[in-house]
């Protein structure tokens, strides 16, 4: 089909609930992908920023197709090899303690929201459910997650939405203070705003919200959903904050491509969850932790130091474009942000991927870069050429 021809049928069988660039992709190879019409792009999205291992990985591909012969689903009543060792190797790399596994970002933060105000309950009882989360975060969009996002513009339509939540602003311990009553069972922050504008949070302020959360027996509780599994040069991102969380949410590049999501308790609060709390069908599902597997066993210590040279050589290249466009480069690792103005970013962007390279957006001024973590060289400097040509 052409594009034409397959946006009609889209058009006409699915709900217009995104708005879609006019591009339709049918293949890829390593961090290039094809449209249905042939033309050819650099990948720096990894759809949005799950294909960690870009393409046709031959490792992935391979662990999904013998473990679809071997058993592809059963329920959770029963025990699995793979389960059990992608949860073993979150925890004995991370020294967090135990593993629930859900099928989304959305659902983990579901989860970590239930083990944060559950805790609270068997502790101290009623009346302590609420959890601060930060302005301009993105947590999901069920609509539990969405009203733990601190951005008005996702707290509509859907009412009643759960409640429950304050807000505090990011880097600034005392807005954070502010928020804690005797309501208050649990912080739960990104360390890098995504979708809010690719915005890291200050070491300094992670570590005072990580003590006061000790002091008044609070959860700690990280919404990795985005900067987890090597995207930003460690396996998770609260390692290179001198943290040990209570709890960590995780999912997108778990999978290297197919839905999978965890919520990882640290002994702080690991047997919370008992049987009957908290379930999903597909939790934990073997055809989908034999590719967590692949994934896992590749991004050893080497695979991140290369995740960190590759994001600094992006990072010092498009500043060393010497662009007006380019206001700064923001993030850690392969999650990036360029900072352009906020009413020339579409147009740049369509330029962008009209020359062949595929970008994301987020905030209200940032051009976002996820690309696969294996991207090579040669890809990363032909993107390059394609940015430096529309932003220089």
């Amino acid at each position: 089909m052409t594009y034409t021809e397959l946006k009609a049928e889209e058009n006409q069988y699915v709900m217009n609930t995104y708005g879609r660039f006019a591009i339709a992709l049918d293949h890829g190879e390593g961090s290039t992908l094809w449209d249905v019409e042939g033309k050819r792009y650099i990948d720096l999205t990894s759809g949005i920023g799950v294909c960690c291992l870009g393409y046709n990985n031959e490792t992935i591909v391979n662990a999904i197709t013998e473990q679809a012969h071997k058993l592809m689903h059963v329920s959770n009543l029963f025990t699995t090899a793979p389960m059990v060792s992608v949860a073993k190797a979150l925890c004995t790399r991370t020294g967090l303690s135990k593993v629930f596994f859900a099928n989304s970002g959305a659902e983990a933060n579901e989860g970590m929201i239930k083990l944060a105000r559950k805790y609270s309950y068997d502790k101290y009882g009623e009346g302590r459910a609420e959890i601060v989360t930060l302005n301009n975060s993105f947590h999901g969009r069920t609509v539990t997650t969405l009203k733990a996002t601190g951005q008005d513009k996702f707290h509509q339509y859907f009412f009643p939405f759960t409640e429950g939540f304050s807000y505090a602003d990011a880097n600034d311990i005392e807005s954070v203070k502010a928020q804690i009553n005797e309501h208050t069972c649990a912080v739960m922050m990104e360390l890098i705003q995504g979708e809010g504008g690719v915005l890291p949070l200050d070491t300094e302020f992670v570590q005072q919200v990580a003590a006061l959360c000790k002091e008044k027996d609070l959860l700690l509780c990280i919404d990795e959903v985005q900067t987890g599994v090597g995207r930003t040069g460690s396996l998770f991102c609260f390692q290179q904050y001198g943290i040990k969380p209570d709890v960590v949410s995780t999912a997108k590049g778990l999978g290297g491509g197919v839905p999978i999501g965890a919520v990882m308790a640290a002994d702080t609060c690991d047997t919370v969850l008992g049987p009957g709390t908290h379930a999903t069908t597909f939790g934990g599902t073997p055809m989908v932790c034999a590719a967590a597997n692949a994934v896992l066993n590749t991004i050893d210590d080497a695979f991140l130091a290369e995740v960190v040279e590759k994001g600094e050589y992006l990072k010092q290249s498009i500043l060393g474009f010497g662009s007006d466009k380019v206001r700064d480069v923001r993030g850690r690792g392969l999650m990036l942000g360029i900072i352009v103005d906020p009413d020339e970013r579409a147009a740049l962007v369509s330029a962008i991927m009209d020359k062949g390279v595929l970008v994301l957006t987020a905030g209200k001024d940032a051009i976002r870069l996820l690309p696969p973590l294996s991207i090579s060289k040669a890809e990363m400097d032909e993107a390059l050429a394609v940015l430096k040509d529309v932003l220089a």
